[in-house]
């Protein structure tokens, strides 16, 4: 039986959607959120070590883009569990092919969508209805010393987010966050391929 469909972003192919089966009957449904040999199958390889779970209360809540660097540097399997977002991955990858480019997917509740983000991609979400919550995975535990992040606004990205600047909410660290153009190479593409 199959559990998990698992394909290549079209813009981004190094970040992959999820869409679990989901099995229904009287009593309501059973899905298995995700499987290493299925992950390991569509070739992520990747042991997660800590999971989080987040709660935005307003709609136009944006966290992010974030990320962590060096032996902390994290992959991501995100998934929103009440509400809806809209999940963003940015290619940080100097030297990558989609270097600047991004995936965008709204996960909800209701969809059951989940995004993988690799190694080498600053992420970050934006709620879609209030109280959203969001569950995700990561390959390296939180190291507050080595997190990063880049500017969510920044007009280089083109992200198509929805809200804008002078109503999103957001912490004034995230807002400080600064473009792609001023950003370190903190992930050359020869040292985080596909």
């Amino acid at each position: 039986m199959i559990s998990l469909s698992i394909v290549a972003d079209e813009n981004v192919p190094a970040v992959r959607v999820l869409v679990p089966a989901i099995h229904k009957d009287e009593r309501g449904f059973l899905l298995e959120v995700w499987r290493e040999d299925d992950l390991r199958g569509a070739g992520i390889n990747v042991r997660f070590v800590q999971e989080n779970h987040t709660r935005s209360e307003a709609v136009g809540t944006v966290r992010g883009l974030h990320f962590q660097i060096s032996s902390a540097a994290q992959a991501k399997l995100v998934r929103c569990v009440r509400g809806s977002i809209l999940d963003v991955a940015v290619d940080i990858r100097r030297g990558s092919p989609s270097f600047g480019r991004h995936a965008a997917l709204v996960l909800s509740a209701d969809n059951w969508k989940q995004l993988y983000v690799p190694v080498g991609f600053a992420h970050g979400y934006c709620t879609l209805h209030p109280c959203s919550e969001v569950v995700y995975k990561v390959s390296a535990y939180y190291h507050p010393a080595s997190e990063r992040g880049l500017a969510w606004d920044d007009p280089e990205l083109g992200i198509a987010w929805p809200v804008d600047v002078q109503t999103a909410i957001l912490t004034e660290r995230d807002r400080r966050f600064p473009p792609l153009a001023e950003l370190a190479d903190f992930f050359p593409f020869a040292q985080y391929p596909d």
